[in-house]
């Protein structure tokens, strides 16, 4: 695959860091590699990474083709909230990667959807992702709609980017927040400096919202749920964070130490997650159950609230 650039104003800058702004896919090290084995050119001629731009150059990038590794069905058990012929539910717990990826080959919900499903998973998104069309972070918890074929497939992904699923989060939050109501639009891209992370504070972000309600508040932290108008990457960790009230727990947008041990990442739970049917268009909705981590760090809250307020 080629991509071709022409440098407008970005006069001066290193052309490993251009394009990495350019292709917020891949990471700094990824264009790098490709640099140094002859796959970037600046008017045809091979560069290196400290290459400084110039105004009106022309960048031809070269993605060589990645072989995808064979990946194998896994008897893991599922919770599954429904199930027919053309999607299933499922509430993926804690700690558990949706799709393989590099270094994680195995022990993904794919692998365990292949043993379960077999071939009956829709083939749009190829061989390392299929039936998914949306996902979660591996430590966040919660409904996930897979589709069984591409009709299937076809109809959901259209409904995700109408943002016309309905999808609420539960989570909890570092401070007290005063308003019992509030909503964050602020527009989400790859963080300038960390490519790993996202960012409100970023030149081309995507529109993102999201509104929030207090379900309850112990002191210096609070239990709220989130509806999502948008579906962003990382986007409720990074806009609760933007003002000031970070996921316990989430150590990439929040406090790196976590004040409660044993604690696995952020404390974020898809809860509901609402749908047109694709074939009866019927709206169905699903309800996946708080987990049991979940349920007893709200009851420690709860009893370390009214303790500290006795």
């Amino acid at each position: 695959m080629k991509n071709c650039f022409i440098v407008e104003n970005e006069e001066g800058k290193r052309i490993d860091r251009y394009l990495a702004e350019q292709m917020p896919d891949m990471s700094r090290s990824y264009i790098q590699k490709i640099i140094k084995d002859g796959l970037v050119t600046v008017s045809e001629k091979p560069v290196k990474a400290n290459y400084r731009l110039s105004l009106y150059e022309s960048i031809k990038v070269t993605i060589p083709e990645l072989k995808e590794p064979e990946i194998e069905a896994e008897d893991i058990p599922l919770d599954i909230l429904y199930e027919d012929q053309d999607i299933i539910v499922i509430n993926k717990p804690k700690g558990m990667v949706v799709h393989p990826a590099p270094g994680h080959y195995s022990g993904t919900l794919v692998n365990a959807l292949m043993y379960h499903c077999g071939n009956e998973l829709s083939g749009i998104n190829g061989v390392m992702r299929p039936g998914i069309v949306h996902r979660i972070d591996m430590d966040t918890t919660g409904s996930l709609i897979i589709c069984k074929n591409d009709m299937a497939h076809q109809c959901i992904a259209e409904q995700l980017k109408e943002h016309s699923i309905k999808r609420v989060y539960y989570a909890i939050v570092h401070g007290n927040i005063k308003e019992d109501q509030g909503t964050v639009n602020a527009a989400i891209g790859r963080h300038p400096i960390d490519r790993k992370k996202m960012s409100t504070k970023c030149k081309q972000g995507k529109h993102a919202v999201t509104h929030y309600t207090v379900i309850e508040r112990f002191g210096d932290y609070t239990f709220i749920q989130c509806e999502l108008e948008t579906g962003r990457t990382h986007q409720i960790r990074v806009h609760m964070a933007s003002i000031g009230h970070p996921l316990l727990g989430d150590a990439v947008y929040g406090p790196t130490k976590c004040p409660f041990k044993n604690l696995q990442g952020q404390t974020l739970h898809a809860k509901i997650l609402g749908i047109i049917h694709p074939r009866t268009g019927e709206y169905m909705e699903f309800d996946a159950p708080l987990p049991d981590y979940f349920n007893n760090l709200l009851q420690i809250l709860k009893n370390n609230y009214t303790f500290s307020s006795e």
